[in-house]
């Protein structure tokens, strides 16, 4: 079973914009999905992370992906 990467980012284009360079840069993983995740015990909507989900990558590629999310200041969690 392949572990899922996330990586999490403030604001919406931000995770629209790597989801789409990712499948550009890994067109075998496809476009990864955006979803919005609301923080436990955040009420103010306005706080939601934005989170790209990746799944099929190697080691390798996790480097290049990290190096993409920093300029976007995300972070990646394994899912």
């Amino acid at each position: 079973m392949e572990m899922a990467e996330l990586l999490v980012f403030g604001e919406r284009e931000d995770a629209e914009e790597v989801a789409e360079t990712l499948g550009e840069w890994f067109p075998e993983v496809g476009v990864p999905r955006v979803v919005r995740e609301t923080l436990a015990g955040e009420d103010d909507a306005e706080d939601a992370q934005w989170v790209v989900v990746v799944e099929g990558l190697d080691g390798a590629a996790l480097g290049k992906v990290d190096e993409l999310v920093e300029r976007y200041d995300g972070w990646r969690e394994a899912g």
